[in-house]
């Protein structure tokens, strides 16, 4: 049974941006972020920072109108979903904005999901297209094959046996033409977990995802002389907005990366001339503390930006003063608010430390007490609910999660506990969530908790996250062993490593003689912090 949100009779307190409003960007996402391109031109767009193979932005352009023609002539309509199962690479933005130029959504998946997981996401999304890579192959047509209905794989690179995308870009069929409205066809279905475990497809329209880019640009923008390093994946919102679509929108070159590694990271930064870097915590604690990062030249750098997770003032402080760099910015919002709500302005020159920001254009926010729903006022903390036009549609065929989530008078109850200070400034302080964040990725107590009960020796289990050395938020396993059972933590971590994506891994195992449970059978998830709290040196 889905509970509701608290419905609140009377409005008392709301905070409003400080930024003029700005017209809602009534565009298909490849015309808002690409309709300059031709402008641009021999402007290098994406870069591959390993081997240097460069986009320029009239190649890209031409690029996505051609393998749109293909996907088009192969079939891909309209409301239809096409996955992309890929890490970063400079065709990645080609084939998102392809699918896009058909009507169709794009259904990022993660490239470390297991077959499971991502025919899941399959089934759910009812994607019939997928395109991958040669690496993730034997995954995709795993999944293909337990979801059924696909109509083609294809590859960004080559294999055997399936169309490259470079393929596809030399068909000379006709563009297709396709009457979008941007107000209610989807361009992107992201999968989040919400406020509970089971994933959700996020329906995120061509408005609200352009709309976003515009309203975040008097705080943070990129322009034709910024070099960003796009090390985060695309295939997370923070990444799509804030790594590709925005600085491609403002003529900015975008060096891409397919994964976090310190010395190539470093490395790109030092050959590349990086002007920006967008990053989570646990890349600020690599830049504050690591010996590796006094090897190379990082003066390029003009500004930092950390999202996705809680970032520590100390910790950015700290990476601040050894990078010589202004404050370290921070950002918040949520994948269900396509995703920015909140960012510490570039031109702010001493924003309090640790806050996530000021509120950006056309966005309200109310902070409500949890005891009543009542609106509270500057300094006292509350649940951060937020109304604008960033707000997803809703959740892919679940009106009744979509109904848990954003109340009748559409304010998104975003389930973080937060505290605004007289000047606007927003510290997140909690989360009323049980979901667990690891490396800005979302992690489902519930989900790990129904895989530990699977197996024979454990009686009952519950998850929470806890933070590890590096300042991570890890899933750490309580379990309960069936009576005589031989069971060990490194057995219940291999055992749950087996059948999980590794960002998902129990990091942590706790045996107990019972979980703390209330009547109605609800984990006492409190009593497990306290718990830890108490048992971790000080």
């Amino acid at each position: 049974m889905v509970s509701q949100v608290p419905q609140v009779s009377h409005v008392s307190h709301v905070f409003r941006s400080e930024y003029a409003d700005i017209a809602p960007v009534e565009l298909p996402i490849h015309e808002a972020v690409l309709g300059r391109a031709a402008e641009y031109g021999d402007r290098p767009a994406l870069v591959d920072g390993l081997d240097g193979s460069t986009l320029s932005y009239a190649r890209l352009d031409h690029l996505s109108r051609r393998t749109a023609a293909a996907l088009a002539a192969s079939g891909l309509r309209k409301g239809e979903v096409l996955a992309l199962h890929s890490p970063n690479s400079v065709l990645f933005p080609a084939v998102f904005y392809a699918a896009t130029r058909c009507g169709a959504a794009v259904t990022p998946v993660h490239p470390l999901a297991t077959e499971d997981e991502f025919a899941k996401q399959l089934g759910d999304s009812g994607a019939r297209w997928i395109v991958t890579t040669s690496a993730l192959l034997d995954t995709a047509r795993g999944a293909a094959r337990r979801a059924g209905g696909i109509a083609e794989i294809l590859v960004c690179d080559r294999a055997p046996g399936h169309r490259g995308v470079l393929d596809l870009a030399a068909c000379t069929g006709p563009e297709p033409s396709v009457a979008l409205d941007p107000a209610a066809d989807l361009a992107v279905l992201p999968y989040s977990s919400g406020t509970t475990g089971a994933p959700k497809g996020v329906m995120l329209t061509h408005r609200s995802i352009a709309t976003n880019l515009a309203q975040l640009t008097p705080l943070i923008c990129s322009g034709p002389d910024d070099r960003v390093l796009a090390v985060l994946p695309f295939f997370h919102i923070y990444g799509l907005t804030a790594l590709m679509n925005a600085p491609l929108r403002q003529g900015a070159t975008v060096v891409v990366l397919p994964r976090f590694d310190l010395r190539q990271f470093l490395a790109a930064i030092e050959q590349h001339r990086i002007t920006a870097v967008y990053v989570a915590p646990p890349i600020v604690l690599a830049l504050a503390k690591h010996p590796l990062v006094a090897d190379y030249d990082l003066s390029s750098l003009r500004y930092l930006v950390s999202a996705a997770a809680p970032l520590d003032a100390e910790l950015a402080a700290a990476c601040s003063r050894r990078l010589g760099l202004p404050p370290v910015r921070q950002a918040y919002g949520m994948t269900e608010l396509s995703p920015g709500t909140h960012a510490v302005p570039l031109d702010a020159p001493n924003p309090p430390p640790g806050a996530v920001g000021k509120l950006i254009p056309n966005t309200e926010m109310r902070l409500v007490s949890l005891a009543t729903g009542a609106d509270l006022p500057p300094g006292e903390s509350g649940e951060i609910l937020i109304r604008g036009p960033q707000v997803m549609r809703g959740y892919l065929g679940r009106p009744a999660d979509t109904a848990a989530m954003i109340d009748p008078e559409g304010w998104l109850h975003t389930g973080d506990i937060g505290r605004a200070d007289a000047d606007g400034w927003l510290h997140v302080v909690d989360r009323v969530k049980e979901l667990i964040k690891y490396k800005g990725y979302q992690v489902a107590p519930a989900d790990l908790e129904a895989l530990l009960l699977g197996h024979e020796a454990i009686a009952d289990a519950a998850v929470i996250g806890v933070t590890d050395p590096d300042g991570n938020e890890v899933p750490k396993a309580f379990v309960v062993r069936q009576r005589g059972a031989q069971l060990s933590e490194d057995e219940v971590i291999a055992y749950v490593a087996g059948q999980v994506a590794p960002y998902k891994k129990v990091r942590r195992v706790e045996f107990l003689d019972t979980v703390p449970r209330a009547a109605t059978g609800k984990i006492l998830r409190r009593e497990l912090r306290a718990r830890e709290r108490s048992s971790t040196p000080r």
